[in-house]
């Protein structure tokens, strides 16, 4: 009577591994919502809604207004989550979102000229505090920001505060990469010629 021995090799006797849902791609996420796992948007939410409201924050510098423009955002990606077609990232096509809720808001309110005077009737908190740096320069800074253009503000939030490359700026505005580098220049140029005049 013969006997057969069965070897078994490290591969085999191991579990499958669990996917951690921080390690799902924000693109996979939204091609389920797309396919009606709407429960996926809370992720993406958990992911986006800090930094979607201090876009807003910078733009409006009201509380009140960034919250509501937040949740609208994404209300706005579920009604139309069939637009998004996977060209681009889910951080730019979030962004692209943003930006016409954004300018919706300034032309419903037909003020937007006022909203970019206006100053901020609520203390801003530096993230990250550096010794050498004093809240006057912080006050400095947002006094700056909001005597630059519409425009000026808007790529320099998106690109210093929200740390997008150009390459998705230029997605989110509809603009070449180059022309992106040139207003960047000139509005970084404005800015400081504006803060160091306060000096």
């Amino acid at each position: 009577m013969g006997v057969t021995i069965c070897t078994f090799t490290g591969n085999q006797c191991r579990r499958p591994k669990k996917v951690k849902v921080a390690d799902i791609a924000d693109e996979i996420l939204m091609q389920n919502v797309k396919d009606g796992n709407l429960s996926e948007m809370s992720v993406l939410f958990e992911r986006y809604h800090l930094r979607i409201y201090n876009f807003f924050f910078r733009l409006t510098f009201d509380m009140d207004v960034s919250q509501d423009l937040t949740q609208n955002l994404f209300y706005r990606m579920i009604k139309y989550k069939n637009s998004y077609k996977g060209d681009h990232s889910v951080k730019s096509w979030i962004f692209q979102i943003a930006r016409n809720l954004h300018i919706d808001y300034c032309n419903e309110k037909k003020r937007s000229g006022e909203l970019f005077l206006k100053t901020s009737k609520y203390e801003i908190e530096p993230a990250d505090v550096q010794d050498g740096y004093h809240e006057d320069d912080y006050d400095r800074l947002e006094k700056a920001m909001s005597d630059l253009s519409a425009d000026q503000k808007e790529l320099i939030v998106l690109s210093r505060y929200q740390g997008l490359k150009y390459e998705e700026i230029s997605v989110i505005t509809n603009q070449s990469v180059a022309a992106i580098k040139v207003a960047m220049y000139r509005a970084i140029r404005q800015l400081r010629g504006i803060y160091f005049k306060q000096i």
